[in-house]
């Protein structure tokens, strides 16, 4: 039995989970596998190393499959940034009709080129106050990120627990949960907080299909919830990596009094993390992880994970919680139109 939410009938997906967009992993072989299975793929757009390879990579993805995947796009401060512009007419040229974008406020100029199209925007947002703006500038769809995510969980600590029916109480537009999911019951829980589906990064990780070393999806399932690591802190630039001597490092080493990026470059260069990947070799750079490893305890094929997913979400619903239920007097009395 799928989950019909204004997600799936927006998305035209049949399950209300989304794969992240995610640097190194969100290519044409996983974003393929995660919408065959009726989730929605992301090919993450600056894996590729130009526009040109992006627009390979999304044809790529079709031949993969024929149901609807998206496409990340994030806008980060970097020494040399890449021309963004020409990867969203690479987006727009291959006939993509849904985003992920993240980052700074210089994305609403991306929105702009992606709105003069019709093709659905997904704002990954870490904080109330950005999803009511991006929801004002006019994107689709929220996806709300709370601190238990790997990647840049913003600088509020607040977990999904608060941020979620917080978000949910001031957006009118659909959105989706992010942030230590990773099975039915993280699906039904977001439901009932008041999203409308699942965003997965690192739990689609620890799969066959993502083109990570299986030395580095042994991680996710060697470490536990404690398994990561804060690292930028100090530069207001909060980042969740898996915990490994080398993450140690750089926590240790931006602990110092006036510590800054240079005293950690070596050891979180963005080339070294993808090499990481593919050589599994752990001492050599950092990775992503969520909290979500607590919950990682083996390494299926996406569509085993999905399914698995939906059939205990059902579950919970047919029978844990439709146990929790008694019909009283005073429920009985209660306007439930009030309580919606």
């Amino acid at each position: 039995m799928p989950f019909r939410t204004r997600i799936t009938e927006m998305l035209n997906i049949t399950h209300p989970i989304v794969q992240g967009g995610m640097a190194h992993v969100g290519v044409a072989e996983l974003a393929a596998a995660v919408s065959n299975a009726g989730g929605l793929g992301i090919i993450t757009g600056l894996t590729q190393p130009n526009p040109g390879a992006l627009a390979k990579e999304i044809e790529r993805c079709r031949e993969m499959t024929s149901a609807p995947f998206a496409v990340n796009m994030t806008v980060f401060p970097t020494i040399n940034s890449p021309d963004y512009k020409a990867y969203c007419h690479a987006i727009i040229d291959s006939g993509v009709t849904v985003v992920e974008t993240a980052g700074t406020p210089a994305i609403a100029e991306l929105w702009k080129l992606f709105k003069a199209e019709n093709i659905t925007i997904m704002h990954k947002c870490t904080s109330v106050r950005h999803a009511l703006s991006a929801q004002r500038k006019g994107v689709d769809i929220i996806s709300i990120d709370g601190f238990e995510c790997a990647g840049h969980p913003g600088e509020d600590d607040i977990p999904g627990l608060i941020l979620v029916p917080v978000a949910a109480d001031k957006i009118s537009i659909p959105m989706i949960a992010s942030g230590g999911f990773a099975d039915g019951r993280g699906l039904i829980a977001a439901l009932a907080l008041g999203a409308e589906g699942i965003n997965m990064g690192t739990r689609f990780c620890a799969t066959k299909e993502a083109p990570i070393h299986d030395r580095i999806k042994q991680c996710y399932i060697d470490n536990d919830e404690r398994g990561t690591n804060l690292i930028f802190r100090n530069l207001k630039n909060t980042a969740r990596v898996g915990k490994s001597e080398v993450s140690d490092e750089v926590v240790r080493r931006l602990s110092q009094p006036d510590a800054s990026f240079a005293d950690v470059a070596d050891l979180v260069n963005g080339k070294a993390g993808a090499a990481l990947m593919k050589t599994g070799d752990i001492n050599s750079g950092i990775y992503w992880a969520s909290m979500a490893q607590g919950l990682i305890h083996d390494i299926p094929s996406v569509q085993e994970l999905i399914d698995r997913i939906i059939l205990e979400a059902e579950s919970i619903l047919s029978h844990r919680l439709a146990g929790f239920v008694r019909t009283s007097p005073i429920s009985e009395s209660i306007d439930r139109e009030s309580i919606r």
